[in-house]
């Protein structure tokens, strides 16, 4: 029972949090999916243009994603040893990190978007679109980031709180500052598609200041005795071995999530904003179970650190236990509320009849993507980054192959409407690579 407390300690506000994150994203496409017509753009251009935008962002994202991960399992294990100086060092370096890349992103903005339509195929409206959001956007990459940093370091800390609090923050400005300035009410400004790129510009850099604010009244004795020196001073082998085989999986996990936007962005703006909507409501489960994820990064990483073996497998059973109850719940959610939920996110009707024939797919998310991401959390604390790296591979292997395997099956007369059912398919071959290679090497590589 106490085990069950500390989980749901752990979980409830991450998953609380998380909530707010896929809100985020279906507000961003409700916004432009309302602005039929602006500017000469069509709804389902819009949605392509959003699509595109938050694609590259998270393109270049992911590929820094080590900033959290590997932050967390680090502090963790620092935690369980009770190691203030660990502890410190582990968020100095990775805010070092973040904030230098992020400048770097801003100087090679313009390198980064031509770089990114060498591989993004669209059509012109959809890009010019895209290019508005993402000049704007860039600027808040050094918040960004750095909120990484914070969000990894506080969960390793066995605090869940403060990152729920900062989520919200973010989240919550988010949303609000892009209703506001998508459709310009009361004194706002009508910057229409622009105002959501504005929105999340501000949004990141209140929630970096308010986790900074939170670092600071909570944590300041844990940096009493900080040098700055020493952080940086000495061999620095480790901690760059486990970040440089996160940054590999990050670029697998890439791969997959940016093929399956370039893959349905071939197939017609329509296909394009059905499959982004689609993909949108996949991920709303995933948020969730990252909830359980980060709960078991925390624990695992806390009982390694205490060489507690007893610990750590009750709470990778805990953990599993919670997140299938989370995944019977959502299984009823998606079966019940599919159309509903579609139509949310635009009231365009081609759209909405569009994607009716891809809502059974949001069935298959909560059984097959369950264990793959909560496996994700336990191999962060366990700091277990060769393993990740090498299921993140195998995964993207697999997706590709997929893909490639069921459209040549298909033949050159394939509807688009088929194409995008062999993509859906795709991806979940991919999901289950990851929970197969996890499951099979768990013993061999969770070690205390």
């Amino acid at each position: 029972m106490k085990l069950n407390r500390e989980i749901l300690r752990l979980a409830v506000p991450s998953i609380l949090a998380n909530i707010t994150v896929p809100l985020v994203g279906m507000v961003d496409m409700a916004v432009v999916g309302h602005l039929d017509g602006e500017e000469g753009f069509a709804a389902a251009t819009l949605l392509g243009g959003i699509a595109i935008g938050t694609t590259i962002f998270d393109l270049v994202y992911w590929c820094f994603g080590f900033l959290r991960t590997g932050t967390g399992g680090v502090t963790a294990q620092a935690f369980g040893r009770g190691d203030t100086r660990d502890q410190a060092q582990a968020l100095a370096r990775s805010l070092g990190i973040a904030l230098a890349a992020g400048l770097l992103l801003i100087v090679l903005q313009w390198v980064i978007f031509k770089a990114a339509f060498l591989f993004i195929r669209c059509t012109p409206e959809v890009q010019q679109l895209a290019q508005r959001y993402f000049y704007i956007r860039i600027w808040a990459a050094p918040a960004t980031l750095s909120l990484f940093a914070l969000k990894g370091w506080f969960i390793g800390m066995q605090d869940t709180l403060r990152p729920m609090a900062t989520d919200l923050i973010v989240n919550g400005v988010n949303i609000v500052s892009s209703i506001l300035l998508g459709f310009g009410l009361w004194f706002f400004p009508h910057l229409g598609f622009c105002g959501v790129a504005a929105g999340t510009l501000i949004a990141q850099w209140t929630g970096l200041l308010a986790a900074l604010l939170m670092l600071w009244t909570r944590y300041r004795k844990v940096f009493s005795g900080f040098s700055l020196r020493e952080t940086f001073s000495g061999s620095l082998r480790p901690f760059f071995a486990m970040n440089r085989n996160l940054f590999v999986r990050s670029l697998g996990l890439i791969a997959v999530y940016i093929g399956f936007t370039v893959i349905s962005a071939r197939y017609g703006d329509m296909m394009l904003a059905v499959s982004s909507i689609i993909m949108k409501l996949l991920m709303i489960f995933s948020y969730l179970t990252d909830g359980f994820a980060f709960a078991g990064e925390a624990l695992s990483g806390r009982f390694i650190g205490e060489k507690n073996e007893e610990g750590l497998r009750s709470a990778v059973r805990g953990v599993f236990t919670w997140s299938a109850g989370l995944a019977v719940l959502f299984i009823g959610i998606y079966g019940a509320l599919d159309t509903p939920i579609f139509r949310l996110m635009t009231d365009d009707s081609a759209v909405v009849a569009a994607g009716q024939q891809f809502l059974p797919w949001l069935l298959a998310m909560p059984l097959i993507g369950c264990p793959a991401f909560v496996w994700d959390g336990i191999y962060i604390g366990a700091t277990a980054s060769r393993e990740l790296m090498l299921s993140t591979v195998l995964c993207a292997v697999g997706f590709f192959a997929a893909w490639l395997l069921g459209i040549t099956f298909a033949g050159s007369g394939a509807s688009n409407e088929t194409a995008i059912h062999i993509l859906m398919a795709a991806y979940f071959v991919h999901l289950a690579i990851r929970t197969i290679y996890l499951t099979v090497k768990y013993k061999s590589s969770i070690k205390i």
